[in-house]
């Protein structure tokens, strides 16, 4: 497995990104002078300096398709990158997964409290949608409803916190592979599908128009959760940054647990070239997608 971003046009991109995110961040979350200073601090630890930030990459890349002005794509990429950091602090909760550890440091309910974890978690869900609805993303208020419904509904029960649920009944119901591939395809596959509908959207390309990406984020995301699934099988917790092996501790059903890590990996590679084949319609302004449906099947975290 690729222990650095493969390839010059990805590790730009990411490198670029993760700066424009993290300034973002910096700028929308002021520590005010009185007593929800805590709060923002909580935000602020948990939302900047961490993560691929795989989803605002998506996002900006499929805007850049369409000639999508640059800061109404950055805008939105964080708001997504909102919802998934929030998802993230709650998910970590000794109520869902008790996690000690996340992008290598502690947990925000282990550096703060419970509590303002999840107040912090609820807060940046909360500006995900007022980053989106702001007319300094969209000056056109169709396009701006259209972002709030996909990022609404990625977000939900139809979407990650549905999969969430899945989750958490999967540790103690035995599932089987089409059920795993719904529950990821809810849970992970939901907001990584958003992202590149949302970069779409900002391009005011029609739904009929999105097809074909649709299809290269639905089978990326399928790839990324397998990969993640062998990385939690067989990878480097110093590498990865949180514990692994979690999911075979507490009994549930995985991609590699079903097909095997063989298989799961074989599976993982052709997804990711059918996610790329997906993109036949664009020429070489393509190539950072394609890069990412490469990189999400080798990296090691």
């Amino acid at each position: 497995m690729a222990t650095a971003v493969e390839g010059d046009v990805l590790g730009e991109g990411l490198a670029r990104i993760q700066h424009e995110i993290d300034t973002e961040f910096d700028l929308l979350l002021r520590v005010p002078a009185d007593a929800r200073a805590r709060l923002v601090e909580a935000m602020r630890y948990a939302a900047i300096g961490g993560g691929k930030r795989m989803r605002p990459l998506l996002l900006t890349a499929t805007a850049d398709l369409f000639g999508v002005d640059r800061h109404a794509a950055v805008r939105s990429a964080t708001a997504i990158e909102a919802i998934h950091v929030y998802s993230l602090i709650h998910d970590d909760l000794p109520c869902m997964d008790d996690d000690a550890l996340r992008h290598g440091k502690p947990t925000l309910h282990r550096q703060f409290d419970e509590a303002t974890a999840v107040l912090a978690g609820d807060a940046l869900h909360a500006l995900a949608f007022e980053i989106i609805s702001d007319s300094a993303t969209s000056g056109d208020p169709f396009t701006r409803i259209e972002l709030v419904s996909a990022l609404a509904r990625a977000s939900g029960g139809e979407g990650m916190a549905g999969g969430q649920m899945m989750d958490i009944v999967a540790e103690t119901t035995a599932f089987d592979l089409p059920v795993v591939a719904r529950l990821q395809q809810l849970k992970t596959g939901a907001l990584l599908g958003a992202a590149v509908e949302m970069g779409a959207i900002l391009g005011r390309v029609p739904p009929e128009g999105r097809t074909h990406l649709r299809a290269y984020a639905r089978d990326l995301g399928l790839a990324f959760q397998i990969a993640d699934d062998l990385l939690d099988h067989e990878g480097d917790e110093a590498a990865a940054g949180k514990a692994l092996r979690k999911d075979a501790a507490a009994g549930k059903q995985t991609f590699v647990s079903l097909l095997g890590a063989d298989r799961a990996r074989e599976q993982a590679r052709m997804l990711s070239e059918q996610a790329a084949a997906h993109l036949a319609p664009h020429g070489s302004e393509a190539e950072l997608l394609r890069e990412v449906a490469r990189y999400v099947v080798e990296r090691d975290r």
